[in-house]
């Protein structure tokens, strides 16, 4: 009675399979993360806090070198997957020239990757401790280097894997990766845990990237998948897909929205750890992973629907498409709210008691305006998916305005008001990018659906 009771909650807010993992996969980053602060607080500095988090957002380049490519795939497949069949779980049959077009879609995806995540290492290694030795000349006690140094090969590592998983999901595999991903989740965090009471300090991080890289490798090597993989890569005919023609076109305004992305939510530790120091930034990265969390965990309702979408837009089903988003963004915002309320109250209460951990975080202020933004991401970015699913970007040009703002005000701000200018100047900035991205919405949506 009770189980019926729950699947019957569930079904109502539009938690299927594949959101479920997703879910139990981002709550258990989310609520590792909280546990996260606890170790970090135990067996880190405040110092090493900040090179931890920074190590983080300094990684996230790795958008300048997939460059939307694997969004791309998952649309790409999961419009050619809509002529054809499943017969068995290693073989699809139907349209000839869609099948031929997938495998070459495989191809071209595995040696894109290949050699970006070859350069992407190099940058990483180079501009990285070039970066860190710069601005952390105070810090010579820490020892960054040889950790940052296996994390950059860890990580050049899962670019590479990450167009496979793409491919996965736009063939309607949305489960199975979701299941990939909940157990790369937890075990990452169970290493990251263990290897942080061991005392092995900042190398935590990558021997937990390298236990996340393993899972996936085995994932896929031990499983159906590296048949159905095997069966598709041999299939190209006659025809094939025009990187020059179709996806170049697609790719170049992704690429685009992708990299101001960078500038959009990734700029603000390295900013801050070269201006406020390590210890700032441990405060902000601290508080991003949590609403990072919060607005991925929301995002799942929209994220999980991507090849629906595709599939429907494909066949010109507008009507069903609509329904399903409608529904779909309704139950994202609603978790989203209650998400960000119940994580302000959690950090108040931690803060007025004057629990130690409290202070690992932002001041409620800050928070409450990173909040106010992460539900407008989250509104936004619900709206941008459901339009690049037509295998179009027409938030490019809202994506290059808002990082030359954002630059403009984290230089700005935060040279005459601290930390509470940045904060500022990024809400208001992301404030006004939900007015534009509605209208965006509204006009594309009216213009492709005639």
């Amino acid at each position: 009675m009770v189980i019926k009771l729950i699947r019957n909650v569930l079904n109502k807010v539009g938690v299927d399979g594949a959101i479920a993992y997703v879910i139990l996969a981002r709550v258990i980053q989310a609520g590792g993360g909280l546990i996260c602060v606890f170790f970090i607080a135990k067996y880190l500095t405040k110092v090493e806090q900040g090179y931890f988090y920074t190590f983080g957002s300094i990684l996230a380049i790795q958008m300048f070198f997939e460059l939307g490519l694997s969004t791309i795939i998952t649309q790409f497949v999961a419009h050619e997957k809509a002529f054809l069949n499943w017969d068995g779980k290693t073989t699809l049959v139907g349209n000839e020239k869609s099948l031929s077009r997938l495998a070459s879609l495989l191809q071209f995806c595995i040696k894109w990757f290949a050699v970006m995540a070859i350069i992407f290492i190099i940058v990483l290694l180079i501009f990285g401790s070039l970066f860190f030795t710069e601005y952390g000349k105070q810090n010579n006690d820490v020892e960054w280097q040889m950790p940052w140094i296996i994390l950059a090969l860890i990580t050049g590592a899962n670019l590479m894997m990450s167009p496979i998983l793409a491919f996965l999901e736009g063939l309607g595999k949305v489960k199975d990766v979701a299941k990939i991903r909940f157990l790369q989740q937890a075990f990452q965090l169970i290493v990251l845990f263990s290897s942080l009471m061991l005392g092995l300090k900042l190398f935590s991080g990558p021997i937990a990237a390298c236990a996340s890289v393993l899972i996936i490798v085995f994932s896929i090597i031990f499983s159906y998948k590296m048949k159905l993989l095997h069966f598709i890569y041999y299939e190209l005919k006659e025809w094939k897909v025009n990187y020059k023609i179709e996806i170049f076109p697609f790719q170049w305004r992704i690429a685009l929205s992708w990299i101001s992305g960078y500038f959009i939510f990734q700029l603000f530790n390295p900013v801050v750890f070269a201006t406020e120091g390590a210890t700032v930034a441990g405060q902000m990265g601290m508080t991003l992973v949590a609403l990072s969390g919060i607005l991925t965990i929301s995002m799942s309702w929209i994220n999980t629907k991507v090849p629906s979408f595709s599939n429907h837009i494909a066949m010109k089903n507008y009507t069903s498409l609509d329904f399903i988003f409608n529904k779909a963004i309704k139950q994202t915002s609603i978790i989203c709210v209650v998400s960000l309320f119940v994580f302000i109250v959690i950090v108040y209460f931690l803060q007025y008691n004057n629990y130690p951990i409290g202070n690992r975080f932002l001041p409620i202020p800050l928070i409450v305006l990173l909040s106010i933004a992460t539900f407008i991401n989250q509104f936004v970015g619900a709206l941008g998916t459901y339009l690049r699913c037509h295998k179009q970007e027409p938030f490019l040009i809202m994506s290059v305005v808002m990082a030359i703002l954002m630059c403009s005000s984290i230089y700005f701000t935060g040279k005459f008001w601290g930390i509470y200018g940045i904060v500022g100047g990024y809400t208001l900035i992301i404030t006004g990018s939900l007015l534009w991205g509605v209208f965006i919405f509204n006009s594309k949506k009216k213009e492709w659906h005639l």
